[in-house]
């Protein structure tokens, strides 16, 4: 059986995408979802809401082996080096909203164990 345990948390950050564009057209969001384990804040598994599969593979594989804890910057850094599409800034807010929302939980998490 994979491992699907408490440890590994699902997050999703969603951002309005441009008009215009294929995907925007298609979605008007785009969603950027993740797993992360939380013991060591990596980032397992990503996909998102791209119109083209090229795109959302590109995407998934910059974001996979990166570690939550760093914050978001380093995130965005990369997807502003590594994606010059007109979803770029819908991409990065959506995962600051993952990162906020992955803080939020390991926060609450912590004040539960105490």
């Amino acid at each position: 059986m994979e491992q699907v345990a408490k440890d590994l948390v699902l997050f999703s950050g969603y951002a309005k995408l441009p008009i215009g564009i294929t995907a925007g057209e298609l979605y008007k969001i785009v969603g950027v979802v993740v797993t992360v384990e939380m013991q060591s804040g990596e980032i397992i598994e990503a996909d998102c809401t791209l119109a083209t599969e090229l795109a959302r593979r590109h995407i998934a594989r910059a974001l996979i082996g990166h570690c939550l804890q760093e914050g978001p910057e380093k995130l965005a850094k990369i997807v502003e080096h590594i994606y010059q599409g007109n979803a770029k800034k819908s991409i990065i807010t959506a995962i600051r909203i993952i990162f906020d929302k992955y803080h939020s939980y390991k926060e609450a998490l912590e004040e539960n164990s105490q």
